[in-house]
């Protein structure tokens, strides 16, 4: 008979994002039939009994396992991939997935380097004998498009030369974007998408700084979720982007959508998430078993250097 420690490890075991494996092993390896049913039985979240007395698994929870098993895998896989086949992927799947995921396109298209996201549509046409633009103009006919389209098109200058004029003429036009926003979509806003599509990392890091001083606010304080609000932190505040990203996808509540982007935001970004600290704590109560071992390691983890000798 299972002993209640027996099964409050099993379902601590499967209460984290992703699965405690070892103690897994360690409860399952020594447990017979008789163990098995009692754990069956004090487990009603895995298992339910119908008016047969039969023991029945849950399915609903049964699925949520498959994605916590398969997350170590899906993590390891994308650590391993070239980071241009990486990038090509995770654009063509949320592509397909639509509108809910149209925030991995705006993150890896504002978060690469120019030569990196050149890569991914190099990469991305040899996967998929298509452009990532083609793709996203046949899969998408909203107001969002426009920037997309742009987002992912760009190659931008990444040299250090900032111009103040410009900067401060750029503020007041996206000012007077979001000012006006119940009156015209700041999608629609032709020289909004182009400040955003175009301009260089350190200029529009620049502007948002002018932004909040002249107008007493930041860029995005009046801004809800979504393609724009993502668009200006990825390009401005990347920091503040993915501490976003990571604190939506610990929360209790938090859908697989959410969880999914653990993975990819710490694989890809883990550079930035090492400058910005405090990840650690984020997920070292949140994650569970080798997948927890993986994150970790990677935020904690310098480039290995290859021996010259």
């Amino acid at each position: 008979m299972a002993l209640p420690n027996d099964i409050e490890a099993l379902d601590k075991a499967f209460s984290g994002i992703g699965v405690d494996e070892k103690s897994l092993i360690n409860l399952l390896a020594k447990s017979n039939d008789e163990h098995k049913r009692s754990l069956r039985t004090g487990c009603p979240k895995l298992f339910t009994e119908d008016e047969n007395g039969f023991e029945r698994s849950d399915q609903s929870y049964k699925k949520n396992l498959q994605h916590q098993f398969n997350r170590f895998r899906d993590a390891v896989v994308l650590s391993l991939l070239h980071p241009w086949e990486r990038d090509a992927r995770l654009l063509e799947e949320a592509i397909k997935k639509g509108p809910k995921h149209y925030n991995v396109i705006v993150e890896i298209a504002c978060t690469r380097s120019s030569d990196q996201l050149l890569g991914a549509r190099k990469a991305y046409h040899s996967l998929f004998d298509n452009s990532i633009e083609e793709h996203l103009a046949s899969h998408n006919k909203a107001t969002e498009r426009k920037l997309l389209v742009a987002l992912v098109s760009a190659y931008r200058y990444e040299g250090p030369i900032v111009k103040e004029d410009v900067v401060k003429s750029e503020a007041k036009i996206l000012y007077d974007a979001l000012e006006n926003a119940d009156k015209n979509n700041p999608l629609d806003h032709e020289d909004a998408i182009m400040i955003l599509a175009t301009r260089s990392k350190p200029h529009l890091q620049a502007l948002y700084q002018h932004y909040s001083k002249t107008y007493g606010k930041t860029l995005t304080q009046d801004l809800e979720e979504g393609i724009l609000k993502d668009t200006i932190e990825c390009l401005c505040t990347p920091e503040a982007y993915f501490n976003r990203v990571l604190g939506a996808a610990v929360e209790q509540e938090a859908d697989e959508e959410s969880k999914a982007a653990l993975s990819r935001v710490i694989v890809t970004q883990k550079e930035v998430l090492r400058k910005g600290g405090c990840v650690a704590d984020k997920i070292q109560d949140s994650l569970s078993g080798l997948y927890k071992e993986l994150m970790l390691g990677l935020i904690a983890s310098g480039d290995i250097k290859e021996d010259d000798s």
